[in-house]
């Protein structure tokens, strides 16, 4: 049976990633030059996997890195990949959020979203979306191999809900260029929705 592999990747560093802050998809910034720099770098020292296809995020970050890391492929936007929405979070530290009594409630998981935010279960259901139309495009073209530039809190909500080995949204952080390979199995995805993680990046 044909099984397909999705490299999920995580963009290059932001000046906003390397302050601390909370930046999802309201605020579309480009990488750092430092970023840049530590992107060449890893594609110099890393082997990327090799693939047919490549999807991005729409945001700067991703597109940017997306070019750095697979130069030469024209990616496919997905408007779903973006980052979570961080409402009145958005481009806060979480010194500065500690004061707000809300920002304990949800990271305590008390508050479903942030005041003018997104709630996590829609978040996952974009994520959970964003990856079906990747499949489905994947399979309409008969591509086997595909790579997918996206944010780090996309990877670990997606993960945490659909793949396997089990595992809960923090244990599948990755370092910016750094990502997770999944293997695809389509009647084990189509009857359970189930990914398989199968290498680190």
């Amino acid at each position: 049976m044909k099984t397909f592999k999705i490299h999920l990747i995580r963009h290059g560093a932001t000046d906003a990633n390397t302050a601390g802050m909370y930046i999802g998809n309201r605020t579309d910034l480009p990488l750092s030059p430092e970023g840049v720099r530590e992107l060449q770098q890893m594609r110099e020292a890393i082997e990327y996997p090799d693939i047919e296809r490549l999807y991005t995020s729409p945001m700067l970050r991703c597109k940017q890195s997306a070019n750095i890391i697979y130069p030469g492929f024209e990616p496919h936007i997905i408007d779903e990949l973006t980052e979570y929405d961080f409402g009145e979070f958005e481009g806060k530290i979480a010194s500065q959020l500690e004061l707000m009594p809300e920002y304990a409630e949800w990271t305590s998981g008390k508050l479903e979203a942030p005041a003018g935010g997104e709630t996590t279960r829609n978040f996952v259901k974009r994520q959970a979306l964003a990856l079906n139309m990747i499949v489905r495009d994947m399979m309409q073209h008969d591509v086997t191999s595909a790579g997918v530039i996206m944010h780090g809190g996309a990877i670990m909500m997606l993960l945490a809900s659909c793949a396997v080995p089990r595992k809960h949204s923090v244990e599948w952080t990755s370092d910016n260029g750094r990502g997770y390979s999944v293997m695809i199995t389509p009647s084990l995805y189509h009857s359970s929705g189930i990914i398989e993680v199968y290498d680190i990046i």
